[in-house]
């Protein structure tokens, strides 16, 4: 269905929560221009219906409207994930020019202290600038706020930033803890009583702002008691490129320990998505073991999520501990009940010079 294409893992902002994997990718190993046109070009052959240009941030590549060109010419819908404060009114004509479709603006907070915080960059002000020159391009906008324990007293006011700002649609996305962001779980896990009311509250802006503004909301596992179905199934709708061309199901697959991913640079991404090992590893349900195996919900949730399997247990073949039927699942409540209460440390920034240690 879509194509997560991550051009770079260069960003200016060091937000503590990205997903991105703890080694950062230099820029001399990115795919260049013609191999990311390759992927563009098979990925459509494939069948594959949209591609999110991201990162890092995917304004950072001098190429980028060339990309959008021909993820356009081979038909696919194409929408950029960005930050906003490498790009301006001037670049964005050039991008609508190329072929861009939809821009999702991503948010810290609805206040630039908190904002900058969060992301070690002073940009707040610039993403509401570029917002706006998004608006008056005429490009449909998606307002996405990363919300967590620092921000959620104010995501009525990020709702309302939203509706300001003209966007059809904004993603209120709880911190999920994979890559960066579990380096920061304990800082930044909100307790379930922040999660019930923020809750609350998207559900009255649901009601509230129906015909304005689309409400997409992502809550944290932590406190589930079924798991998501990830990506809607590992290997069955979508799949990730990352910088250097390593072809995954999600994009926190890479931090499975043991699991190989296959190359655009050495093998056709047909191949890859048919037949590779690590796409075939959990795929459909005979990998499943019990409770999962036999069980009604297999089919829904595709067993839940592996990265966060792997992450909390060390084997991503065991249950989802966000499932209240896993053996794992009180571990994952003392985790989050632990967490919640702790008053975290300093920040751990996503920042090159770590990811090299």
């Amino acid at each position: 269905m879509a194509l997560l294409a991550e051009l770079t893992h260069r960003c200016p902002l060091q937000c503590v929560y990205c997903s991105n994997p703890l080694h950062l990718e230099r820029a001399g190993g990115e795919l260049t221009t013609d191999e990311w046109l390759k992927v563009l070009t098979e990925v459509a052959e494939l069948g594959c219906m949209q591609v999110h240009f991201s990162g890092g941030e995917p304004a950072a590549r001098r190429d980028l409207e060339q990309l959008v060109q021909g993820a356009a010419q081979s038909g696919l819908y194409t929408n950029l994930i960005t930050s906003g404060v490498l790009l301006d009114d001037v670049r964005l004509k050039r991008l609508s020019d190329a072929g861009l479709e939809h821009v999702q603006l991503s948010f810290q907070d609805a206040v630039a202290e908190g904002a900058d915080r969060i992301a070690g960059f002073k940009g707040h002000a610039k993403k509401l600038e570029f917002a706006k020159a998004v608006r008056v391009a005429g490009f449909p906008l998606t307002a996405n706020f990363v919300v967590h324990r620092h921000n959620l007293e104010r995501l009525p006011a990020m709702l309302d930033l939203a509706v300001a700002l003209g966007a059809q649609r904004t993603e209120i996305a709880h911190v999920q803890y994979y890559g960066w962001a579990l380096q920061n779980r304990a800082s930044l896990l909100p307790t379930r009583e922040q999660l019930e009311r923020a809750t609350a509250i998207v559900d009255e802006a649901r009601t509230r702002l129906k015909g304005v503004l689309v409400i997409d909301y992502v809550v944290p596992d932590y406190y589930a008691r079924r798991p998501k179905a990830c990506m809607g199934g590992w290997g069955r709708r979508f799949l990730n490129v990352t910088p250097s061309g390593r072809v995954l199901p999600c994009h926190a697959a890479e931090s499975i320990a043991g699991l190989q991913f296959d190359n655009v640079r050495e093998r056709p991404l047909r191949d890859i998505w048919h037949s590779s090992e690590a796409f075939q590893r959990f795929r459909g349900t005979d990998w499943m073991p019990a409770p999962c195996r036999g069980c009604e919900r297999a089919e829904i949730d595709w067993g839940g999520c592996r990265c966060q399997a792997f992450a909390l247990t060390g084997d991503a073949s065991r249950t989802d501990p966000a499932c209240a039927l896993s053996s794992d699942h009180a571990r994952l409540l003392e985790i989050a009940a632990e967490d919640a209460a702790s008053s975290g440390g300093n920040f751990v920034y996503r920042k090159f010079a770590l990811s090299d240690d």
